[in-house]
């Protein structure tokens, strides 16, 4: 199930410090961001192995989830909100504003064979 962290942020007078640790688990392996992205739909796929942490850094998102049991929209439109997102968390990530920058992190290299295409059909349980 995803859920939705504050991340540690240091507020100072020469601006404001947030730190991503300890947060997933594993190593970070590929961290990428999307950017220009409009109202197109981006995601649509779950995983078997690799957990993903999603921040706006910039801007705004929506973010639909299905877990396979549970349905949820979460938007991100502050850079200290972190979703993290485990390897059964079917997504779309979509609304972006115009100028969003949703930044990725990942504990595994990109692998096609990862991804699950198929959304979770009505009242399918959980299998991988």
């Amino acid at each position: 199930m995803p859920h939705l962290i504050e991340l540690d942020t240091f507020n100072t007078d020469s601006g404001n410090l947030t730190v991503f640790e300890k947060i997933i688990p594993g190593t970070i392996k590929r961290v990428f961001y999307i950017y220009g992205a409009g109202e197109t739909q981006r995601g649509g796929h779950r995983h078997h192995k690799a957990w993903n942490a999603l921040i706006c850094i910039h801007g705004s998102c929506r973010v639909y989830n299905n877990d396979g049991q549970t349905e949820e929209t979460f938007i991100l439109d502050n850079p200290v909100s972190c979703l993290i997102l485990e390897p059964k968390d079917w997504h779309i990530m979509d609304s972006f504003s115009e100028d969003a920058i949703l930044l990725v992190l990942s504990n595994e290299y990109y692998d096609k064979a990862d991804y699950i295409d198929e959304p979770y059909l009505v009242n399918q349980t959980i299998s991988q």
